[in-house]
């Protein structure tokens, strides 16, 4: 299989071909630009080696470059959580959690959680952004979801943690629980939430400690935020803790980002590649059942696609 390789100065070229528009900044459809050849076999060690040969060259604004390949998406075999949106032909992200070769140690390295912008995330996210992330096909999508897989609203005793939070979280209209936390960077963005009881501001990538006691909430969610933690294993071992025994954690995703906050690996790898990377997350924070994927994209190809890897706190001894 052919490589075509696209050498990018961000100097010269700010990629405008890849770029929309959403709210205050530019996102980058990644995986329509930035993906690996196929991986039939030993998926994980296939995506390990191909992220070491497409390392974000970092150093500043003025002389980076990027180098970027065409997707071929990997072709795994597996089951999704839920019907999706292609029940009689699983998709390579459904597909890729299945009977990975994991290996012994966390394999990534410091340099795949760098990011081409290493600013201040608080200076970043000052501004307020009152806009969505995906398109409205996407936050159908991911609202019917959630109404199948969360608590039934009003339920006694329910916490929910929505990390990286903002003003709109997607739950279902009029979604309501004893104690919904929003944790964000933005504080105008979480107070216009309607949906949260509470919110603190914390910049994740600064201090991953989440400021909770341990087996505190049944349910973490994340939408389209885990690709701009850089120390995720910190993090996805938090949310072990402070999961409930058996409490559900959900990291959706689609392929738009902040090209300049997402992390190396992130940018430099495909949608199935995704699923991998945050699986790999609940795979070595320890304590959780084997992740799983599901595509639940509303319309493959014409509207943004939307992606959902899921795990459990497993049961205490």
């Amino acid at each position: 299989m052919s490589k075509t390789a696209n050498f990018l100065s961000l100097r010269s070229n700010p990629l405008p071909q890849i770029f929309s528009s959403t709210g205050n900044s530019p996102f980058l459809r990644a995986s329509s630009a930035l993906n690996l050849p196929t991986a039939a076999s030993k998926p994980f060690h296939r995506l390990i080696r191909a992220s070491s040969r497409r390392r974000l060259v970092l150093g500043g604004f003025g002389g980076a470059s990027l180098w970027m390949n065409n997707n071929m998406s990997g072709n795994f075999g597996g089951k999704s959580f839920i019907a999706s949106a292609r029940q009689t032909n699983p998709s390579p992200v459904e597909q890729a959690l299945n009977k990975v070769d994991w290996p012994e140690t966390f394999p990534f390295k410091e340099e795949d959680f760098q990011r081409f912008d290493e600013s201040s995330d608080s200076t970043f996210y000052e501004a307020p952004r009152f806009v969505t992330h995906i398109d409205d096909p996407a936050i159908a999508a991911l609202t019917r979801y959630y109404s199948k897989v969360l608590p039934q609203s009003d339920t006694p005793g329910v916490s929910i943690l929505d990390m990286c939070s903002s003003w709109v979280s997607h739950y279902p209209p009029g979604y309501r629980q004893e104690r919904i936390v929003g944790m964000g960077m933005n504080e105008e963005e979480l107070k216009r939430n309607p949906v949260l009881t509470e919110y603190i501001v914390q910049d994740l990538n600064v201090n991953p400690k989440l400021p909770f006691e341990d087996n505190s909430f049944q349910v973490i969610t994340n939408v389209v935020s885990v690709d701009y933690l850089t120390k995720p294993l910190e993090v996805f071992k938090e949310m072990n803790r402070i999961l409930k025994p058996g409490g559900l954690a959900l990291m959706s995703f689609s392929n738009r980002c902040f090209f300049t906050k997402a992390i190396s690996i992130w940018t430099s790898t495909g949608d199935a590649d995704h699923a991998l990377i945050v699986g790999s997350y609940f795979h070595y924070a320890g304590g959780f059942e084997a992740p799983q994927a599901v595509d639940i994209s509303p319309n493959p190809g014409r509207s943004d696609p939307m992606y959902v890897v899921y795990s459990r706190k497993l049961p205490m001894a």
